[in-house]
């Protein structure tokens, strides 16, 4: 049931510009076409986008390789701001108007989008809607692997590969905020220095070191407790070999090949923790708690001005495959948005 609520969102269109995937292959298939706009179902809201973020899994996806869950759009975008325009059955109609980012499952790409109306979390003031479209899959991403998966604790210390990335960018800062050591791998010297700019207390270059050795010599010896693993393949075993006894290494994305090969005795002998996950797929009650305690534990800081996104570059929707060819370019610090 759409319920329109306010006489002023009575006029809203049929049709809207979207972005979506011609066909599997590189940025150039992302093309601009006309969709109906949404309807939003029970529990959830339609939102006017303002801008949406750029992640990996929209590559990933635009590839061929990582389809949309059953029930979700066709169109990539994973995450939004805007303001909500109307309203599905069971959400109160005081909520037009609200500024508002979200968590989608995707149609991000779209001057409409819907979203679950527990998976969103208010803009504040402070925050430009491009920073607020720049939060949600970083943010959720990086607080559930980082300190619900593998339990980070201040004090301790964390390896991040992507030092620049979004989620890399995200896991500094997150990191900061919590108290750990972050150290981080890029691929340049330049990109080590914008992850130290960014707050990671080191960077190392694997293009010209070997980042097992690098962090053995910064941590004595002993290893960090954590590693964020965007790379998956053969960094694995090189990973566990960062790890002090007791450490857990978590996977996010197999950007380096699916299949690894371990020594299972290393792991029993130093007591090692594997784990990994995808958020796209999981259940909306689990993103509804995963945002509540991410309001509650993260959000102030964030409407306080603490914590920031690291942006990289904007680009209009229609653009959106400029916007795929400057990510899979490597060149960004931080994240990249689309703007409506």
């Amino acid at each position: 049931m759409l319920n329109r609520g306010r006489g002023q969102m009575a006029d809203l269109p049929d049709m809207m510009t979207a972005i979506e995937i011609s066909t599997p292959g590189g940025p150039e298939v992302l093309v601009p076409c006309q969709r109906p706009v949404p309807v939003p179902a029970a529990g959830e809201v339609l939102i006017k986008v303002a801008a949406a973020g750029v992640n990996r899994p929209d590559v990933i996806q635009r590839k061929g390789l990582y389809p949309s869950p059953p029930g979700a759009s066709d169109i990539p975008g994973l995450e939004i701001s805007g303001v909500v325009v109307a309203v599905g059955e069971g959400v109160d109609t005081g909520k037009i108007g609200e500024r508002l980012c979200a968590l989608v499952s995707g149609g991000g790409y779209a001057e409409y989008c819907v979203a679950r109306y527990e998976h969103c979390l208010p803009v504040p003031a402070a925050l430009s809607m491009a920073e607020a479209a720049a939060l949600p899959e970083t943010l959720f991403t990086v607080w559930h692997n980082v300190f619900e998966r593998a339990y980070a604790s201040e004090g301790e210390s964390i390896l991040v590969h992507g030092g620049t990335s979004g989620i890399g960018s995200m896991a500094i800062k997150l990191g900061k905020l919590f108290g750990l050591t972050v150290i981080v791998t890029c691929g340049s010297d330049d990109k080590c220095a914008a992850a130290k700019a960014l707050g990671a207390d080191h960077a190392i270059n694997y293009a010209t070191a070997d980042f097992v050795e690098e962090v053995k010599a910064i941590t004595d010896g002993q290893g960090v407790h954590v590693v964020l693993d965007m790379v998956a393949g053969s960094y694995v075993a090189r990973n566990l070999q960062c790890l002090r006894e007791d450490g857990r290494h978590v996977t996010i994305a197999v950007q380096g090949g699916m299949v690894a090969e371990i020594n299972m005795a290393y792991v029993m002998s130093r007591r090692l923790t594997l784990t990994g996950s995808t958020l796209r797929p999981r259940s909306t009650e689990f993103k509804a708690l995963l945002a509540q305690e991410i309001y509650s534990t993260v959000w102030p800081i964030v409407a306080d001005g603490g914590l920031r996104p690291q942006m990289d570059k904007s680009f209009p929707l229609t653009q959106a495959a400029a916007a795929h060819a400057h990510m899979e370019s490597g060149d960004h610090v931080g994240k990249i948005v689309l703007e409506v």
